[in-house]
Formats: structure tokens, C-alpha cells, sequence
């Protein structure tokens, strides 16, 4: 778990998802998450808050997914930057619509 000040940039993209798995983000879906993220140049990072701390996790990483310990209800924010951050944001987005689905 990092605590860093998040995804303030302004060249970024940055964009909310509510967790609605009833598990949150458990080993199936950070598993997609991080096939889907590493598919793209850009840094993905999955911004949440706890304890009143900005943190962040790699969404390259399942172990860092895993880490943040992310669960139902949470609101987090999913950082793009890089050359291909436009098209990672929407896949990544469509990835959660599409889980969100299956719930």
C-alpha cells in the first residue's frame, strides 16, 4: 500500500468506479484487471482512501491490487498517464462496467 498524493496531475485521466462485487476486488477480477492494465504503456493506478490516507495501488500488479484490500461499496479512482492513457482508461472502464454486470 503506498500512500503518495494520488492522481492530482493534470495531464492525467482520471476517472470514479463504485465496487459493487459483493467480495470487492478479490482474486478473479484484480486478475482481469491486471491482464487488461498490462496490455498498455500508460501507469495505471487505482487511487482509494484508508484511514483518511490517500493511497494507491498498481494495477499492473495483482499483489497491489490484492494489497489495498479494496471492498464492496468502495469508491475508487482509476489514474491513467502515459501516450495510450486515453485508450487504457476506456478499456479499464469497460472492464469494470462488464464486472459489474456479472455481479
Amino acid at each position: 500500500m503506498n500512500q503518495e498524493k494520488g492522481c492530482e496531475k493534470q495531464a492525467m485521466i482520471r476517472k470514479t468506479v463504485k465496487i459493487t462485487d459483493p467480495m470487492g476486488l478479490h482474486l478473479r477480477p484484480a486478475g482481469k484487471l491486471c491482464e487488461e492494465a498490462v496490455r498498455f504503456q500508460s501507469r495505471i493506478t487505482l487511487e482509494y482512501s484508508r484511514e483518511g490516507a490517500l493511497c494507491t495501488a498498481n494495477a499492473k500488479s495483482v499483489l497491489g491490487i490484492l494489497a489495498a484490500c479494496i471492498g464492496r461499496g468502495e469508491t475508487i479512482a482509476v489514474c491513467c498517464d502515459g501516450p495510450d492513457e486515453e485508450e487504457a482508461a476506456r478499456e479499464i472502464l469497460k472492464l469494470f462496467d462488464e464486472m459489474e454486470q456479472s455481479c
